[in-house]
């Protein structure tokens, strides 16, 4: 896959980290995947490890030019954030001892259960806040915050996939009471907690991949610089560009869209490399 391609689909990549709080992980990971296929079934690993990078930038990006106001929903949350970069540090250390293979289709069911969840479990599609409600129904509805205990392994699986945790966090936030606008808003701060210790591991990992593939000139540690960067040039204009000026889209809507791509990474995963 040459750079040109890259960078288009890093657009692509820079529209569901704000649309759907993805910061990229979920498009960069099949992306990659297809670009390294010449490092066969470690091509996984530098996938999860590219992404990590490309979510931790995005990600960051994202968080600042969201408004503040937005941004207060997280207050009080600094146990959640501490649990999931630790959580993130353990799972990227943990795609450096997994078979590689088992990585890719562990990235498949994940996905798989997911919107078998989102289809099936109330909560996703049909919230509760959306229906008319008393005053004090409504009162009772009001946005919760997420537990702080499911930083762990929130964080731990994210960074072992390579997705950052927002296809986790995203519809938690919806369940506790947010629109899909703010949950997708807000995931990108939690998806930064758990990026940034992953891509530490990451670019330390210099001894993760068989001598001739580690010894490619835009490999660090298990991270390809190139595909990164090409991902990201095209990813920050479009962040800029949605955050100054986001789509209406109705809730509704956003919600089965955000499903649907989900759909389409699964069957970009199955597809050969």
């Amino acid at each position: 896959m040459d750079v040109m391609a890259l960078i288009g689909i890093g657009l692509l990549t820079g529209a569901t980290t704000v649309l759907f709080g993805f910061g990229g992980g979920f498009v960069a990971v099949p992306v990659v995947v297809w670009a390294d296929a010449r490092l066969g079934t470690d091509a996984m690993r530098v996938a999860t490890a590219t992404s990590a990078l490309v979510m931790a930038v995005n990600a960051g990006f994202a968080t600042a030019v969201t408004p503040r106001r937005v941004l207060r929903a997280l207050r009080g949350s600094g146990g959640l954030l501490l649990l999931l970069a630790a959580g993130a540090s353990a799972g990227a250390l943990a795609t450096r001892l997994t078979p590689a293979g088992a990585a890719r289709w562990a990235f498949v069911a994940y996905v798989a259960l997911t919107v078998a969840d989102l289809l099936l479990r109330p909560g996703f599609l049909r919230p509760g806040f959306l229906r008319p409600r008393t005053a004090a129904e409504a009162a009772c509805a009001a946005p919760r915050p997420l537990p702080a205990a499911l930083g762990a392994p929130v964080g731990a699986l994210a960074a072992f996939l390579g997705v950052g945790g927002s296809v986790m966090t995203v519809p938690a936030m919806r369940r506790a009471g947010h629109p899909m606008r703010v949950a997708t808003a807000l995931a990108n701060p939690l998806t930064l907690a758990i990026a940034l210790p992953a891509t530490a591991v990451s670019l330390s990992a210099a001894t993760a991949l068989p001598a001739g593939a580690a010894a490619q000139g835009h490999l660090v540690g298990l991270v390809d610089l190139r595909a990164a960067a090409a991902l990201l040039l095209g990813a920050l204009p479009v962040i800029a560009v949605l955050r100054r000026r986001p789509p209406r889209i109705p809730d509704r809507v956003h919600a089965w869209s955000y499903v649907a791509l989900l759909v389409a990474v699964m069957a970009a995963m199955l597809l050969p490399a």
